[in-house]
């Protein structure tokens, strides 16, 4: 208000001097205001450097971290097994020094951290982003790589010095003005917090890319301590956006309780850790970006969604659009109708060539959309089977790839490949739109809708699959007694707490199935994980499955034979399991872990990446790890199927049968 006022008597004062006073007095205002802005702009620097200046020392720190790694491999002699130690002992000095700065790095640039700390040497997962694109090949370097060398035999100093010197490379990405220029406003702080705290609860924890387990913890410890010197500095940058006190203090407290923990991760109380420390920070975490209006500009938040106030909310994170072609709906009533018609066209026959099965006929919604009878499904020649165990379409919309070997990016593509398939549902997409509209209800109630869809002159297959998936996706809404604990703090059979803490440890469950969803996609939950398990093609493991897996849709010597990593929710409920339904019951298939894979069990499989070496579980681990599975049994209110179909102007067509004959 005083600079406004002081403008106003200036103007006034100017008005009244001669042409030359005025271009005087301009001049010496002009001049003052300058002066005042850079003394405004020096104190809000001297103010506002100590966070950055923070992130340039450590990352320093860091690099020479790096190079002194690097420097001692050049002066070792590798087959040594003394200098081999001690290498060791420099890289996991140098990944403590890492765990500083790990909150910036993963999110500022993740495809640059691959070099650093890659936990796979190559990777061919496709970002939510990029996922209209074939994926391509990423090679991994860094710490946890060249630890994992060590390991092995006939090791080449050559080969040691390049996963280093990557990743020293990859580093100096970390000082370019394009990631810098981020540190001079607030927003990227709480989304770089965000991401932080998902890793807490799904990747730090688990040893994903931790090559030695005895080091999850202190390096957990080690990291939490490091961010407190991050926070009071970004506190003192931005006072205006400050973290909350009681952020602060619940944080303070989340340390105090790994410090009093067991190193062992084995040990490691998970289950007390994120219920009480965790997704409560993270709760916080979200207040504070809603509250300060926080944007994101980054890729790595595609998906995330800010009004989550859990992690283990169900709308965490988007994977598809359930609605397809009708994603300006928004009007209940409408809503409401495409349910209803998705609903008849789920049960109706009439989507199949023969008139004979519909999306009902595999995915039984009594058996939660899939076919626990059958380990496979009756091809439509309804001789011969599909190669392939049905999957349950609960939650499938928390996966951005889908079928099991990623073929499809969205739901309303899986369903129309599904319809279309000779083998599946042996329709063709003319005789299929002519059928549906032949019934006057269908062709009534779409018309109505197409003014929802202005770019299509007509009804097309779209609107039908649109129709199905907006249908069974709300079936996907449910939760579980587990997630009820971490919500809302209920309490819950100690079993479950000893089984969900023997999967994020011991088990090695959660370094593949990720907190929460316990499916394939890791924060920031942008893609979908692909392994190669060595599934067999009995129960003898007389052979393994023949089934190239992801490599039916993209050839590479990595992927062959891997398959998306489903999750486990419902899994008592979605038997039998694996992609051709080799197992009858969840006990055979954690002893297959438990066993090492395939590989384990003697068969040949050179690029599996699951580790071949037995877990060592004992039969009341494995019943505790299956406790805590049937926690993540979801509560789902399924409806009974439709009483009739619409009628047909075909008499023929009049004969088909609510759920098909087969």
């Amino acid at each position: 208000m005083r600079r406004v006022a002081c403008c106003r008597a200036t103007r006034l004062f100017v008005m009244k001097l001669t042409k030359m006073k005025k271009y005087i007095l301009l001049i010496t205002v002009l001049g003052t205001l300058f002066v005042s802005i850079s003394f405004i702009s020096k104190t809000e620097s001297l103010v506002s450097s100590e966070y950055p200046s923070l992130y340039t020392e450590r990352i320093q720190a860091f690099k020479q971290k790096q190079t002194a790694l690097l420097r001692r491999i050049d002066e070792s002699n590798v087959t040594k097994e003394s200098d081999l130690e001690q290498i060791k002992e420099i890289i996991q000095q140098t990944r403590v020094q890492l765990k500083g700065v790990d909150f910036w790095l993963r999110y500022l640039e993740p495809i640059s951290y691959k070099k650093i700390n890659g936990p796979l040497p190559v990777e061919w997962e496709t970002e939510v982003f990029e996922k209209h694109e074939a994926p391509y090949k990423r090679e991994a370097a860094g710490l946890t790589l060249a630890y994992l060398y060590l390991e092995e035999s006939g090791i080449e100093k050559k080969e040691l010095k390049r996963l280093v010197q990557e990743s020293i490379s990859a580093t100096d990405v970390y000082f370019a003005d394009s990631i810098t220029k981020h540190l001079a406003d607030y927003h990227h702080f709480y989304l770089c917090n965000r991401l932080y705290l998902l890793n807490i609860s799904a990747i730090y924890t688990t040893g994903f890319e931790c090559p030695d387990t005895e080091q999850v913890i202190p390096e957990l410890l080690s990291m939490m301590k490091d961010m407190q010197p991050v926070y009071v500095a970004y506190n003192k940058s931005f006072p205006a956006t400050a973290i909350y006190p009681e952020y602060l203090e619940l944080y303070e407290k989340a340390i105090d309780f790994v410090f009093k923990q067991p190193n062992d991760l084995n040990d490691f109380d998970h289950f007390t850790f994120i219920q009480q420390y965790i997704n409560p920070l993270f709760a916080l975490n979200q207040k504070m970006i809603h509250k300060y209006n926080v944007s994101s500009k980054n890729l790595v938040d595609y998906s995330l969604n800010k009004n989550s106030t859990s992690i283990f909310d169900k709308g965490l994170y988007y994977a598809q659009n359930t609605k397809g072609i009708f994603s300006r709906v928004t009007d209940s009533t409408d809503l409401n109708e495409l349910n209803d018609l998705g609903k008849l066209l789920f049960y109706d026959p009439i989507l199949s060539g023969n008139n004979l099965r519909s999306c009902a006929s595999c995915h039984l919604p009594t058996e939660y959309f899939t076919d626990t009878l059958n380990r496979t499904a009756l091809q439509f020649n309804r001789v011969d089977r599909l190669p392939r165990n049905t999957p349950s379409l609960i939650n499938v919309q928390q996966n951005h790839l889908l079928m099991m070997d990623g073929a499809h990016i969205t739901m309303q593509n899986q369903a129309k490949s599904v319809i279309l398939n000779p083998t599946e549902m042996g329709s063709t997409e003319i005789a299929l739109i002519q059928k549906v509209l032949s019934c006057k209800e269908y062709n009534t109630r779409f018309t109505k809708l197409l003014k929802y869809t202005p770019q299509e002159k007509g009804i097309t297959i779209d609107h039908i699959t649109s129709a199905l998936t907006i249908y069974y996706s709300k079936f996907s809404n449910g939760y579980s007694d587990f997630d009820a604990s971490m919500i809302e703090k209920k309490s819950i059979d100690p079993i479950v707490q000893e089984g969900f803490n023997l999967f994020m440890s011991k088990a090695q469950c959660a370094t593949c199935h990720f907190v929460p969803q316990f499916n394939g996609v890791k924060p920031p939950y942008v893609n979908s994980e692909f392994e190669v398990i060595g599934v067999p093609a009995d129960k003898l493991f007389s052979r393994v499955s023949m089934d190239n897996g992801r490599t039916v849709v993209y050839v590479s010597d990595e992927m062959n034979r891997a398959f998306r990593t489903g999750s486990i929710r419902n899994a008592p409920y979605t038997k039998p399991y694996m992609h051709n339904g080799v197992f009858d019951n969840l006990t055979e298939v954690i002893e297959f872990y438990n066993n090492g894979g395939g590989a384990g069990r003697g068969l040949d499989i050179p690029n599996q990446t699951l580790s071949s070496d037995s877990l060592h579980l004992t039969k009341e681990e494995i019943n505790k790890i299956e406790v805590f599975i049937q926690s993540l049994n979801e509560h789902i209110v399924f409806e009974k199927p439709p009483l009739t179909l619409p009628v047909s102007k075909d008499k023929v067509l009049n004969q088909r049968k609510v759920g098909g004959e087969y």
